[in-house]
């Protein structure tokens, strides 16, 4: 622990100083710049030029006009003193209100300027002007006007203008390249045992973040969420071990049941069926679910013929509940996988279709997708998340396990792929399992 670098300095002490002595340079500047300028007085407010841009227009002969726009009646009823020039760099112009003969010399050459403030000495101010270039739909127009006055004193403006904008620029750069560079550097550990834990899933157990080039503020975090992931695989083994020892010992009697079930001659009896039937399901969906723990197999699959195969052992099951099921394929491509995980997958969901109130299934197949669609109720789109949860129903008193889609989203899950919940277009509910090609 003594040993591990600190993140004090470089996260805070390095940056500090590298600002402080930015605003220290700027504020010595700022001060220089306010003994040696005197303040003047009210000045043209520059957003009349936008206003003024924006009312010019040519006439039918080509030459500039005035358009009273309600900007420019808003303007001139604010400062009803309001006058402008306005000039294309062809030398035709057009001029609004009452211009002062001082300027009668720029007149015809303000294509010459490009930005100017001019300010009067003595009240009212109305040789206060402002010079502008700004590009409109008639072309350039080098605009100079007059209209509201502002408060602010040149000393602010030249601040701004001057000063702050290098201020801005000096902190720009810090934040850009030199914070980044100080943090990336120190923390080039955590970002390691980032990393590391972005790869730590439930399908992956027994993995450790890394403590080793931590540094020592971080370092107790890490060993915390270590010790953490350690319990939490020594629950989950648990788990494991009580789910799997669980199934197997209820396979035995549920089978027992089931045939004492179908021999009986009562009639009360046999109406459990259904029920034994459910429990027999459960079972074999959690035995299932262990299975995806101590099994993989990578066979290389041709997904339509495999598909082909299931839908026609399937067929006398859903026929014997009073649907019907129908296989389409369009294109096929190979996969890598389990091929008994995958069977159990198109199980589920076709048993998933027709005990939603499916009548008519359709299984398709095109490229490396699955797609079984029902003509059921159809699943409310706020709803598809949840049905994936172990023993999530849509209905309370159901007929399914609960275990069916979520059993699908864990076997596809671990083949990469992923399953997707859609509205049939004739209504109902398609269910798309996309895998990846081999």
């Amino acid at each position: 622990m003594r040993n591990q670098p600190s993140l004090e300095r470089p996260l805070v002490v390095y940056p500090l100083v590298v600002h402080f002595a930015t605003l220290l340079a700027a504020f010595v500047i700022l001060i220089s710049i306010a003994i040696r300028i005197d303040s003047g007085g009210p000045f043209a407010d520059e957003q009349i030029i936008p206003v003024i841009a924006r009312a010019i227009d040519r006439d039918a002969s080509g030459r500039l006009a005035v358009v009273m726009t309600p900007e420019l009646v808003d303007a001139q009823a604010a400062a009803p003193d309001l006058w402008f020039v306005a000039e294309d760099d062809t030398g035709d112009g057009v001029t609004f209100g009452t211009v002062p003969r001082h300027y009668d010399s720029l007149l015809g050459r303000l294509r010459d300027l490009s930005f100017g403030q001019l300010r009067a000495r003595s009240a009212p101010y109305a040789l206060a002007a402002v010079i502008r270039r700004e590009t409109t739909e008639v072309g350039t127009l080098t605009i100079m006007g007059h209209g509201e006055l502002a408060e602010l004193s040149l000393i602010v403006v030249l601040a701004s203008n001057i000063v702050i904008l290098p201020i801005f620029l000096l902190l720009l750069l810090t934040s850009i390249v030199v914070t980044p560079w100080t943090v990336r550097r120190s923390l080039a550990g955590v970002s390691k045992i980032a990393r590391e834990a972005e790869e730590i899933d439930t399908d992956t157990r027994g993995r450790r973040l890394s403590e080793t080039h931590v540094p020592r503020e971080i370092a107790p975090l890490v060993e915390a969420v270590n010790e953490a992931l350690r319990r939490l695989d020594e629950g989950y083994e648990r788990q494991r071990r009580f789910v799997a020892s669980a199934s197997h010992e209820l396979r035995t009697p549920v089978a027992i049941l089931r045939s004492k079930v179908e021999s009986s001659e009562s009639d009360v009896v046999r109406a459990l069926a259904p029920d034994v039937d459910r429990l027999a399901i459960l079972t074999e969906q959690l035995l299932d679910l262990e299975r995806l723990e101590s099994n993989g197999h990578d066979d290389r699959i041709d997904l339509a013929p495999f598909v082909r195969r299931l839908v026609g052992d399937l067929a006398p099951l859903v026929i014997a509940r009073g649907s019907a099921i129908e296989f389409q394929v369009s294109s096929s491509e190979t996969i890598v996988g389990d091929a008994g995980a995958l069977e159990r997958v198109l199980m589920n969901l076709v048993q998933n279709a027709i005990d939603h109130g499916g009548r008519n299934v359709v299984v398709r197949v095109g490229g490396a997708v699955i797609e079984v669609e029902d003509d059921g109720p159809g699943i409310p789109e706020e709803e598809r998340e949840r049905v994936f949860e172990p023993f999530a129903r849509l209905r309370p008193r159901g007929t399914g396990s609960g275990l069916g889609l979520h059993l699908v989203r864990e076997v596809v899950a671990r083949h990469r792929g992923r399953v997707e919940i859609r509205d049939a277009p004739g209504g109902g509910t398609i269910i798309r399992v996309v895998l990846r090609a081999a």
